[in-house]
C-alpha cells in the first residue's frame, strides 16, 4: 500500500487555504477578546447556524456525539423507552441512546438510498417506541415526510441525525425545500473537520424550533445550570462549543452552499466517467449534498480487490461502515445477529467510498475513474 497519495481521500489543507487569513484573523479575534467559553462568537454562531438551517434555536455543544445525546435528553428519553434507528452509520447513535438509558431498536434500509426504510420502521414501533433517530446518511436526507407523517401519527419524537447533512434538503408537502434541521422536533450536527460544515477540531449543535427545548439544552451543556452555580436539573454535563472553534465556524459558514455545490459538481463528473462499469452510483436528487461519494460493488470480493487496487495506486479510498453496529461485539447484548438487517448487512460487504471534497479537481477525478477501470477487477 502506498503512502504517496496521486489522489487522497480528503484534504483539508486545501479548503483552508483560500481562508487562511481569516481564519488567523478570526483566532486572534478571541484571543485579544480574552473569552473563551459561551462567549459573543458561540451565540453569533447559533444565530448564524439557525437561520441558515431555517430553524428558531442553535444550540452549540462539544460535538456530534453529544449532540445527539443531549437531544435525547431534552426529548425526555430515558429508561424503558425504545428509540428506533439503523445500524449503517457506525455507532454513534446506538451509543448516544445507551446513555441516554433507553433500548435501541435496529431497523433495515432502503436498498437504492442507503437511508432508514419508513416501513421497517412503521413496523418496529411498539407500545414503548418513544423516538426515532433518521440519519441521512452520506448527504442525502432520509425520506422525512413518511418518517414525520409515522411520527404524528404514533406521537413520537423524531431526532435528526444530520451530521453528514448540513445545507441538505428534499421538497415537503408544500412543494418548498426543507432543510436538514427543518423536519425533526430536533436535530444534530456534527462539526468534525472533515464534515461538509467542519470546525478545525471538535464541535456541536442541536438545531430545534422548540423554545422549551432548546432552554433546556442550554441547561444540559451547562451542568444544568439555570444560571451561574444555580443547578435546576439532574442530567447537566460539561459540553461547550468552544468560542474558537464558533468563531472559525462564523468564517467557514458563508461559503458552505458554494462548497456544496462544488460536491455535486464533482458528483455529476464521477456518475459520467463511471456510468459504463458495473458500479451502483448514488442516486442523484437536487437536495444531495455529497459528503461522501459512496459507490457499491457487485459483491464483498469485487470491492475489496477494488479498494486494495485503488490504495495499492495511490487513490484514497475507504469503507462507512464495514461492520454495521449490531455485529459490533460491544453491542452483543442488544439481541441482534448476521441475518437480523440483510439489506444492511450485504451493502456493508459491497460499499465503497471514493474521494469526494470541493476542491477535487477534474483531472483527478478521471484519474480515479481510469484507476478503477484499469483495475481489471471485473
Amino acid at each position: 500500500m502506498t503512502t504517496s497519495w496521486r489522489v487522497p481521500f480528503g484534504d483539508l489543507r486545501r479548503s483552508h487555504q483560500a481562508l487562511t487569513a481569516d481564519l488567523i484573523a478570526a483566532a486572534g479575534r478571541v484571543i485579544e477578546s480574552g473569552w473563551f467559553i459561551l462567549g459573543h462568537e458561540v451565540a453569533a454562531f447559533e444565530q448564524e447556524f439557525a437561520t441558515f438551517c431555517g430553524a428558531r434555536h442553535c444550540v452549540g455543544v462539544a460535538s456530534g456525539a453529544e449532540a445527539l445525546y443531549l437531544a435525547l435528553a431534552a426529548a425526555g428519553i430515558g429508561p424503558g423507552d425504545e428509540v428506533i434507528t439503523v445500524a449503517n452509520a457506525c455507532m454513534y447513535d446506538v451509543a448516544a441512546i445507551l446513555q441516554a438509558g433507553a433500548r435501541p431498536v435496529l431497523v433495515d434500509v432502503d436498498p437504492a438510498t442507503q437511508n432508514i426504510d419508513p416501513a421497517a420502521v412503521a413496523a418496529a414501533i411498539t407500545p414503548r417506541t418513544k423516538a426515532v433517530i433518521p440519519v441521512h446518511l452520506f448527504g442525502r436526507l432520509a425520506d422525512m415526510a413518511a418518517i414525520t407523517a409515522l411520527a404524528e401519527r404514533h406521537g413520537l419524537v423524531v431526532i435528526e441525525d444530520a451530521a453528514q447533512a448540513h445545507g441538505a434538503w428534499r421538497t415537503g408537502a408544500d412543494g418548498q425545500p426543507r432543510m436538514a434541521g427543518q423536519w425533526g422536533n430536533l436535530a444534530a450536527f456534527s462539526f468534525y473537520p472533515s464534515k461538509n460544515l467542519g470546525a478545525l477540531g471538535d464541535g456541536g449543535a442541536v438545531v430545534t424550533n422548540d423554545d422549551q427545548m432548546a432552554a433546556q439544552l442550554r441547561r444540559l451543556r451547562m451542568y444544568g445550570w439555570e444560571r451561574k452555580y444555580y443547578t435546576s436539573e439532574v442530567g447537566g454535563r460539561n459540553s461547550r462549543l468552544d468560542e474558537l472553534q464558533a468563531a472559525l465556524l462564523r468564517v467557514k459558514l458563508p461559503h458552505l452552499a458554494a462548497a456544496n455545490a462544488a460536491r455535486r459538481e464533482r458528483a455529476a463528473w464521477y456518475a459520467t466517467a463511471l456510468a459504463d462499469l458495473p458500479l451502483g452510483l448514488p442516486v442523484d436528487e437536487p437536495g444531495h449534498v455529497y459528503h461522501l461519494y459512496v459507490v457499491t460493488l457487485p459483491d464483498r470480493a469485487s470491492r475489496d480487490r477494488l479498494r486494495d487496487h485503488l490504495l495499492a495506486n495511490g487513490i484514497g479510498c475507504d469503507i462507512h461502515y464495514p461492520v454495521p453496529t449490531h455485529l459490533q461485539p460491544a453491542y452483543a447484548d442488544l439481541g441482534y445477529h448476521p441475518g437480523s438487517l440483510p439489506v444492511t448487512e450485504d451493502l456493508a460487504g459491497r460499499i465503497l467510498s471514493l474521494p469526494m471534497y470541493p476542491e477535487l479537481t477534474y483531472e483527478e477525478i478521471m484519474l480515479v475513474a481510469e484507476t478503477i477501470r484499469a483495475g481489471g477487477i471485473w
